[in-house]
């Protein structure tokens, strides 16, 4: 199944803090390693965590904050150590690297994801390596990725990535009895994993797995590999046995599609009758209010909602074309009941159409 992996020819690659931290030859080193592919027509956009880690040694912290302002404080004076790291190690590899800072709320606004895209493409055709970080400074709960797993699975759609490599402290994703797992088609199968490492940073395994299938539903192969591995680029490129691989999915979604499923954040819950879960589960129905039952959360039209079903099961993420109270009123009616209630530009009322909806997350 590897195999697939020696076709990528663009490749997103995350590397966490505590890789960083422990080794101060690690930008040199991944330098080195991606400039020998560069040569050969590949590209490359590096996300990277570790301002905050390097900004708290920087500024004396023993151990990392937990205010907010410490955390902003602490990414200041760590990004441009960070980045001076990188620019003189790819430098002297031959490469030229491009600093990237991106909120949550560049990429849940539409036009600035696109503007995003468009940059990452130009850097990319200038045989520049876009080197991605959260803008940590300006960034507050609200705005946040939670972490650079989660940030690196969104930029690979918008990379138009083959291949997302996430490093880690372990050698892959282990099962409950520690075993590296080769193959994942399904987190599902899993069960438990085991997470470990990970203990300067803020992600884990599981943050991992949420953000390979982010990056597999666009329609890339994921390996999560160890970062302490010699040649481990190399390796992964190669379709070596190492690491932990997770196949491209089967159901990849549109761009559009991509980014109201894993980057959107909802603002609310319309939960659905039997009848309505049936109907869009098939994928070829809007959701209308006669299917819905109620409502949580306080959304406007043209928010991400999350649907519901009443055992609390989530069926499926998509774009509401009427507020929250407009929803709880109309919940349950058709016909003239439904029109007398909300006025509309269009023949039927939809709650969710289907051209905005995605199920099967």
């Amino acid at each position: 199944m590897r195999t697939s992996i020696t076709r990528a020819r663009r490749v997103v690659v995350k590397v966490g803090s505590s890789t960083l931290v422990a080794n101060e030859a690690a930008a040199g080193q991944l330098a080195t390693e991606l400039a020998a592919f560069c040569s050969r027509g590949y590209g490359f956009v590096l996300v990277t965590s570790g301002a905050i880690a390097i900004g708290c040694s920087r500024l004396g912290y023993r151990t990392r904050p937990k205010e907010m302002a410490k955390l902003q404080a602490a990414a200041a004076a760590g990004q441009s150590i960070l980045m001076r790291r990188y620019d003189e190690a790819f430098a002297a590899a031959g490469l030229t690297a491009a600093q990237v800072l991106l909120t949550h709320a560049d990429l849940a606004d539409r036009e600035r994801a696109n503007n995003a895209r468009e940059a990452l493409a130009e850097l990319l055709e200038a045989k520049a390596v876009p080197i991605i970080n959260e803008n940590d400074t300006v960034s507050t709960e609200e705005i946040r990725f939670g972490d650079n797993d989660q940030l690196a699975g969104m930029v690979t759609p918008l990379a138009s990535a083959d291949l997302l490599i996430l490093l880690t402290d372990v050698d892959g994703v282990l099962d409950v009895h520690g075993k590296r797992i080769s193959v994942l088609t399904d987190a599902a199968e899993v069960g438990q994993v085991e997470s470990r490492g990970e203990r300067v940073g803020t992600g884990g395994m599981q943050s991992k797995l949420a953000a390979a299938k982010m990056a597999t539903r666009s329609g890339a192969s994921v390996v999560i590999a160890p970062a302490n591995k010699p040649q481990i680029i190399k390796q992964v490129l190669a379709g070596k046995d190492i690491g932990t691989f997770m196949p491209s999915g089967h159901k990849t979604l549109r761009a559009r599609k991509h980014w109201i499923a894993y980057t959107l954040r909802p603002r609310g819950t319309i939960l659905l009758d039997d009848g309505a879960v049936r109907a869009i589960q098939g994928g070829k129905s809007s959701l209308l209010p006669v299917g819905v039952v109620g409502v949580r959360g306080d959304f406007f039209a043209g928010d991400a909602v999350e649907l519901t079903a009443l055992n609390g099961a989530i069926i499926g993420r998509g774009l509401t074309r009427l507020g929250a109270v407009d929803v709880a009123r109309t919940a349950g009616k058709k016909g003239a009941d439904l029109a007398n209630l909300v006025a509309s530009e269009h023949a039927d009322i939809v709650v969710v159409h289907k051209d905005d909806l995605v199920t099967d997350l």
